[in-house]
């Protein structure tokens, strides 16, 4: 049995950085950015109204003139007008270009206009004005050829939109990793299926498959029986077509958990099995010839969730390109007692103090069976294995799956 950091080390060096794919922008959102996005021009590019109004000289009215015969009306997507009387003004919309000679906006609800002799006039009704109010200038944003995005970002829609305004219809990302899913058991059913006293419904290879959909990652999933000969068979099958397994179950000390016999007799690597930790114990690592990486992890749920939370997206992260943040600390906000000598993931519910430190507040289940629970917590508070008494204040490594 090997520590927690033990285990992090050996699966850190099984980091196997994906390769680059191009695909077109629309179907980038959750992937892993590859490449620089530069902007090809100023942001904004021009001098940008950002009310309907009417755009003045502001040396005008700093002179003390409050009425502005209208010139004409500048329009969003028309192109540049300009003030030729500096005592005149030009209606614009939000979105346009500020007309030359004009460097100030005031909205349509600080105006009232007249006509005189066949003339529309705008009269500012309001006192205050400042100097080139509402006018989003050109390169107040980012500047021409700035660096606008860089590799190892997740793509989310406020990336999508800065790829688009810069013109790339394609854009680099990491090759998406073919990932499959495999559940054992014969207690296990399908969902849409009445168990028996003695059965289950799946759900650990569902909840793989929506965890991992955060990377864009659509994983296969497949359900193998308690027998030896059919694990062999579909597990030998599986591990020619897929870089990555993820398997829930099989892994322990009983009688019909085959899956660590069989991953050696197919040629997988043991690279560790157990973990000084609770939940999830007894779990196996490797990778065979072929690279193909193997997690396998209890059947528990609790224990297949932390698992894959603690050390399979976190590889996933790092082969994938994905920017390494800072890890999360969080304070203890109770007492808590765990006295065997293992690293315990905490079931907590964090959130920020007014001071933004995260605080984690424990949450009981009933053990590592206990899937329930995990929707009242959003995270795991990492305890270390040398102490049993854990004090409120205490700060620990915060594992958060979700905000609430």
């Amino acid at each position: 049995m090997i520590s927690v950091k033990e285990a992090e080390k050996i699966i850190a060096e099984q980091i196997q950085l994906c390769s680059k794919e191009s695909v077109y922008f629309q179907h980038a959102n959750n992937r892993i950015l590859r490449q620089e996005i530069k902007a090809d021009r100023d942001f904004p590019p021009y001098d940008r109204v950002t009310m309907d109004g009417i755009a003045i000289d502001y040396q005008t009215y700093a002179s003390g003139i409050r009425e502005f015969p209208v010139q004409g009306i500048q329009t969003a997507g028309s192109p540049q007008q300009t003030l030729h009387n500096a005592e005149h003004c030009i209606e614009v919309m939000t979105g346009a270009v500020c007309p030359q000679k004009a460097d100030t906006v005031i909205r349509y609800e600080d105006v009232e206009f007249i006509e005189f002799e066949g003339t529309k006039i705008a009269r500012i009704t309001i006192e205050g004005i400042k100097d080139q109010q509402n006018v989003h200038h050109q390169g107040s944003d980012r500047k021409s050829r700035s660096i606008l995005l860089r590799p190892g970002r997740q793509i989310s829609p406020a990336e999508i939109g800065v790829i688009a305004s810069t013109g790339h219809v394609k854009v680099q990302v990491s090759k998406l990793p073919k990932v499959a899913i495999i559940s054992s058991g014969d207690e296990l059913v399908e969902v849409d299926a009445i168990p028996a006293p003695h059965q289950i419904r799946k759900s650990n290879v569902y909840t793989l498959q929506a965890a991992i959909s955060d990377f864009g990652v659509k994983a296969d999933h497949f359900h193998m029986p308690d027998e030896k000969e059919l694990i062999y068979e579909e597990l030998g099958a599986i591990l020619k077509n897929y870089d990555l397994l993820i398997l829930s179950g099989g892994v322990s000390k009983g009688k019909k958990d085959f899956i660590p016999e069989v991953l050696n007799e197919l040629g997988v690597k043991k690279l560790f099995h157990t973990v000084a930790q609770r939940p999830g114990k007894p779990f196996w690592f490797g990778k065979d010839e072929n690279h193909t990486v193997v997690f396998a992890l209890p059947g528990n749920p609790v224990s297949t969730f932390a698992g894959y939370y603690k050390y399979i997206r976190p590889w996933l992260a790092s082969s994938m390109g994905l920017e390494e943040k800072p890890p999360l600390i969080a304070k203890l906000g109770a007492d808590y007692t765990f006295k065997p000598p293992l690293t315990y993931f905490l079931q907590v519910q964090a959130s920020t103090d007014s001071q933004g430190n995260w605080i984690a507040q424990p949450v009981e289940g009933h053990g590592s069976g206990d899937h329930v629970n995990l929707i009242d917590v959003n995270g795991f508070l990492e305890l270390p294995a040398d102490k049993d008494f854990f004090k409120a204040g205490e700060a620990y490594p915060l594992m958060l799956f979700r905000r609430m």
